[in-house]
């Protein structure tokens, strides 16, 4: 009884049809010993429009490549050579007559709360009255018991 999984062996180079040409790096190209954090022109290439990183298999540099790019960008963020983030704003289309109230609709009379019941009782903190003004007591005011001043109420300088 012979075994027949796969009669057929695929040979690497078959493994992948599609040919893929390994991107070569800008600094390789233009043969940049040094990534200098003051040469903008040469990390804004690493850079989006919105101002972020690009990954390595986008700008095709190495691993040590990318991290050197990275901290350059970094340090002339830092020292404001290049932006963090640059703001890209798009032109919008004409609105249809929605409203003030976008999608969602006018929500109109909400009616009466359903099952949920009422909201229940109030908390001491919002049945107290507002404070209309208050005054700052010098040092050395006496208090009485209770930690209340003779507060002078009617300026006639009696408490």
């Amino acid at each position: 009884m012979s075994n027949k999984k796969n009669s057929k062996v695929r040979s690497p180079k078959d493994a992948n049809p599609k040919k893929i040409k390994k991107k070569t790096s800008i600094l390789v190209t233009e043969k940049v010993e040094y990534v200098d954090y003051k040469d903008v022109n040469l990390l804004r290439r690493f850079m989006s429009d919105r101002a972020k990183i690009r990954a390595r298999r986008v700008s095709g540099n190495d691993s040590q490549q990318q991290r050197e790019v990275a901290r350059a960008i970094k340090n002339a963020r830092e020292m404001a050579l290049l932006p963090y983030t640059s703001r890209v704003t798009t032109q919008r289309g004409p609105r249809a007559d929605r409203g003030d109230r976008g999608d969602r609709g006018d929500r109109g009379d909400r009616g009466d709360r359903g099952d949920r019941g009422d909201r229940g009782p109030r908390s001491e903190a919002t049945l107290a009255e507002p404070i209309e003004s208050a005054e700052v007591l010098e040092l050395g005011t006496d208090l009485d018991d209770a930690g209340v001043a003779d507060i002078d109420t009617n300026g006639d300088g009696a408490a």
